[in-house]
């Protein structure tokens, strides 16, 4: 009985492992690492009545296939309110994305960015540095290369938080 299970098991079995390994390859495995890499970012100014605003944000996704891509990306803001506020903040993220259908995309953002203050007042400069730590879960719109959406940071506590407010909107451009 074992003898024929055994010849079964060898007769039918085989033919299957064999169709199985003349599938073409997935997309991942047949292209290079580059292939499926896109940079982005973001490039902020703003400047004003003595106020000033610059942030620099690289970042680089890896595309599995069509609905999961992983990147990093990095960030450096200086801020300045001319005889009041003094600030440089720098910091990385990781984020995931999942695009459940082409117009839609869900990420997951983990953000830390170390923050160095400085208040001036009439007596004194009073300076404050920490590290901010974010949790981000946002949605978007999608289309080709660029999403618009929002995002919030379910880490969020207003008495030590860096950003104003737990919400926050996005456009996201990779190439």
């Amino acid at each position: 009985m074992l003898a024929k299970s055994m010849l079964l098991l060898l007769l039918f079995g085989t033919p299957f492992s064999i169709l199985a390994q003349d599938k073409p390859m997935p997309k991942a495995y047949t292209d290079s690492f580059w292939d499926h890499v896109q940079f982005g970012g973001g490039i902020g100014l703003s400047s004003g009545n003595g106020y000033t605003d610059i942030t620099i944000a690289p970042s680089a996704i890896y595309n599995f296939n069509d609905y999961f891509s992983v990147g990093t990306g990095l960030q450096y803001s200086r801020l300045k309110q001319k005889n009041y506020y003094n600030s440089n903040i720098i910091g990385g993220s990781l984020l995931g994305l999942f695009n459940p259908i082409e117009e839609a995309q869900i990420s997951l953002e983990l953000e830390e960015v170390h923050v160095n203050n400085t208040y001036s007042t009439f007596y004194d400069n009073v300076k404050k540095s920490f590290w901010n730590t974010g949790l981000y879960i946002g949605a978007g719109y999608r289309s080709d290369n660029i999403t618009v959406g929002g995002r919030l940071n379910v880490l969020f506590d207003k008495n030590k938080d860096l950003y104003g407010s737990a919400f926050m909107p996005f456009i996201r451009v990779y190439f």
